[in-house]
């Protein structure tokens, strides 16, 4: 990311260096805080996804992380968002799309524009990387977080309204 998009002057965003144990770190913080909260199941990170996801992100093709940082007075640094994503093909376009596919902002960082600005972050490198759309998936009880996505511009996908909008589905595998 050549340079981050920051609203607020306290918050700064990074991409993730596989190379840089603070990014590693940060990384794997956020997402058990994500993975302790309800909207994220409420179950801490297995032991296996604590040790093993920043090589897991480094060696995945189109992988890549932002991080957001707190800044405080004394110019200590806290990650207080992340999201981990994923780019891909979209097969209709014939280019690459980005999938968010964490998205979380702690509780001390709520309000301030944390949210918006991690988005911007993702919507930049996508544009940098030249992708054709961002694409994530939100809980239809996480009303705060759907709003913040329609806010920044996100819509139900939906190719013909007689057919209706997409839903997410998964199949877990052992």
């Amino acid at each position: 990311m050549a340079s981050s998009v920051q609203v607020n002057p306290t918050l700064h965003f990074t991409l993730a260096d596989w190379s840089d144990q603070r990014d590693c770190d940060a990384v794997v913080a956020l997402l058990q805080a994500y993975a302790l909260h309800p909207m994220g199941g409420g179950e801490a990170l297995s032991e296996y996804a604590v040790t093993n996801l920043p090589a897991a992100m480094a060696k995945t093709p189109g992988a890549f992380s932002v991080i957001g940082w707190h800044t405080t007075a004394d110019e200590a640094c806290t990650p207080v968002a992340l999201a981990n994503c994923f780019q891909a093909l979209s097969t209709f376009a014939c280019k690459p799309l980005i999938n968010i596919h964490d998205l979380y902002v702690s509780d001390s960082a709520r309000g301030q524009g944390a949210g918006q600005a991690l988005l911007a972050n993702v919507e930049a490198e996508a544009e940098r990387r030249g992708c054709c759309k961002v694409t994530l998936e939100v809980l239809t009880g996480n009303a705060g977080a759907i709003r913040a996505y329609e806010n920044f511009g996100f819509a139900l996908y939906t190719l013909d309204e007689k057919t209706g909008h997409a839903l997410f589905m998964h199949k877990k595998l052992k």
